[in-house]
């Protein structure tokens, strides 16, 4: 007998060689109807794995990232198939599960294929998907496994098992076909209900320039039509959203080729909204205690190599540059932290003196590979919303907390409601990945996850994902498309204070080294007015709208009125406009909706003779004639709700 613990902690006793989908069973048939994969010892395994010693199993299912993980790794087989029967002698590489699908990357040969031929493709899928052909883990000597791939002459599947290792190598196989695999299938192949390829691309084989470019199919699929109906909805809904298209529409930021690619120029009514929410968190961090610092663009080398920064990414960065003088490097900024060791050393300070807040909107460079670069998510030059915080043990508790609450305010004031906590934590398998000792990483884990649950916050621990100098707390927000981002994250730091040899003087007379908090509520200013504009569809809160409100006068003879009435609005702080061109009232109206603006005042002859203004509010219409000191008192109040104060 052998004895399984589930997630709940409950432990059950079972014959060995018991399957995981046999396990499902006996909890409940209808569990086992949507049980699609399974981990035992956190191993992957199939529903079918005998189970042959005591362990802990998960049971995934569609509602499971896990159990989606291997849907679509399915998926990526059955393509596989679909395509080596249409198109004879295809030499198939790699296809992974990916967010949100799969891809397969496949060199054609002598086949032409293109976006037309997808549907011919798709219905192959489902026709194989309709035999619901079970996918059977075999193992395989590295010798047969080379013996089978040089036999189809295909050079990338002979170049992967050349860099396996005899004893680790298996197959999946379905139906007639069989491929390269280490697992993790949904039972059988008529689990999917529904496919949708959406592109191809090319790609090169193991993403280097160098070497043949292969043609890769995105594709996904879903155990019902219906998902797949709302998935193609979602994503249509996604492209009226996209930063990019809404960026330009809205004309807050551009690209060019001749600045350079990732480096976003922000044009003046983005720069303006960038400015707002800087004030906005900057009026915030004074509250909180921080001093606000500045920092140049560039550093010595040597800063970047004691940080330990050089040798993480120095090969994937900027190159440095050389100066006159021989032997004098420097680097584009990666980073704002170092430079913040450096102000924190400029003297001495007691534990009195602490914490000192350092806060700066920081600049930043890395270079991205070309092929990663996307609008404003993935560029290679960003503001960072940066401060590093240094204090004693005995107040990184509350130091650390403060900092969830300034988050918290944060995502409050802009509407992101919807979050969940990560505590990322090192992988304990790959210390070579990570700086500092163990005992202070233990400690900064402990903090982190002590933190996160005083503060009650819903929080999941993911091990492998912290920073390299230390462990993080980041917040993965859901935008109103439940999309998941991360925005915001705060890291407790052991090693750089280390590294830069950072000191305060105790109570004992004795100096000490003072622990390092690293946090960035937006993140980078770039990334989140991006998610912000996805997140809002360009209807940002009141408060931060570039123009909140649009005068438009009815002909020319109401000029003045209008500019007395945006007249009386300036003197009450509110932004606003006159469009008084000799244009239909319709036309403004429309171009006006299409710009987003709040509210729209129109003033005509009645208006001006009642001293009042007709109101209009973007989507919803008339909403009726009121006086301009009523109109603005409507305007802060709706501010008001929208953003309040941060209370320490």
């Amino acid at each position: 007998m052998i004895r399984i613990t589930l997630p709940d902690g409950s432990v059950k006793e079972f014959e060995a060689g018991i399957t995981p989908m046999d396990v499902a069973k006996s909890i409940s048939e209808g569990l086992a109807r949507n049980v699609i994969s399974a981990s035992f010892n956190k191993e992957t395994v199939e529903t079918s794995t005998p189970l042959t010693e005591d362990g802990s199993l998960v049971l995934y299912t569609w509602r499971d990232d896990e159990g989606k993980k291997a849907f679509w790794h399915s998926s990526a087989h059955i393509l596989a198939q679909a395509l080596e029967e249409l198109y004879p002698g295809v030499k198939l590489t790699i296809g992974p599960a990916i967010e949100n699908g799969f891809y397969y990357d496949v060199d054609f040969g002598e086949h032409s294929v293109s976006e037309k031929d997808l549907p011919t493709i798709e219905k192959k899928m489902l026709e194989i998907a309709r035999g619901k052909y079970e996918f059977s883990m075999r193992e395989s000597t590295k010798a047969d496994a080379l013996d089978f791939y040089k036999k189809q002459n295909n050079e990338y599947k002979v170049e992967l098992i050349e860099n396996l290792e005899d004893g680790t190598i298996t197959f999946c196989d379905h139906d007639t076909f069989t491929d390269l695999c280490r697992g993790g299938h949904i039972p059988n192949t008529g689990i999917v209900k529904a496919v949708k390829l959406m592109s191809i691309a090319g790609a090169y084989w193991r993403g280097d320039e160098n070497n043949t470019q292969l043609t890769r199919i995105y594709g996904v699929t879903f155990p019902k039509q219906k998902e797949l109906k709302e998935y193609l909805e979602l994503l249509e809904e996604a492209k009226k959203r996209d930063h990019r298209k809404l960026g330009k529409e809205l004309e807050l930021f551009t690209f060019s080729q001749k600045v350079g690619q990732g480096l976003p120029l922000w044009l003046p009514k983005g720069a303006a909204l960038r400015e707002r929410l800087e004030n906005f968190l900057k009026k915030a961090q004074k509250k909180a205690g921080y001093e606000m610092v500045a920092t140049p663009h560039i550093g010595q080398k040597e800063l970047y190599e004691t940080s330990g920064h050089y040798a993480k990414y120095g090969e994937d960065s900027f190159q440095p540059i050389n100066t006159p003088n021989e032997g004098e490097e420097f680097l584009l900024k990666p980073m704002n932290c170092p430079h913040h060791c450096e102000i924190y050393n400029s003297k001495p300070w007691s534990y009195k003196d602490l914490p000192k807040r350092f806060a700066e909107f920081g600049t930043v460079y890395r270079y991205e590979q070309s092929g990663e670069l996307h609008g404003l998510t993935r560029v290679r030059g960003f503001t960072q919303d940066d401060a590093h915080i240094f204090c004693t043990p005995d107040q990184l508790d509350k130091e650390f907390m403060d900092v969830i609450d300034l988050v918290l305010y944060v995502f409050g004031s802009l509407g992101f409601a919807d979050f969940t906590a990560q505590v990322s934590l090192r992988d304990p398998e790959k210390p070579e990945k990570y700086i500092g000792n163990d005992e202070n990483w233990e400690k900064a884990e402990n903090a982190i996850l002590n933190a996160a649950k005083e503060k009650g916050l819903n929080y999941i621990v993911e091990t492998g994902e912290a920073a390299f100098y230390g462990p993080k707390l980041d917040f993965m927000v859901k935008d109103a498309l439940g999309r998941s981002w991360q925005l915001g994250t705060i890291q407790v730091d052991y090693t750089l204070p280390e590294r830069f040899d950072l000191t305060y003087k105790g109570s004992d007379n004795e100096l000490h080294r003072p622990i390092m908090i690293h946090r960035a509520p937006f993140g980078s200013l770039e990334r989140f007015v991006a998610i912000l504009l996805e997140h809002t569809g360009g209807n940002f809160p009141l408060w931060l709208m570039p123009e909140q409100v649009a005068i438009l006068s009815l002909s020319e003879k109401y000029e003045k009125y209008a500019q007395k009435v945006l007249n009386l609005l300036e003197n009450n702080e509110i932004r606003a406009l006159v469009d008084n061109r000799s244009e239909t009232i319709g036309k403004k109206i429309r171009e006006s909706e299409m710009n987003k603006i709040p509210y729209m005042l129109i003033v005509g002859e009645q208006e001006e003779k009642d001293g009042t203004v007709s109101v209009r509010k973007h989507s919803d219409g008339d909403i009726g004639n009121m006086t301009v000191e009523e109109f603005s008192e409507l305007i802060n109040k709706e501010i008001e709700n929208n953003i309040v104060d941060f209370n320490v």
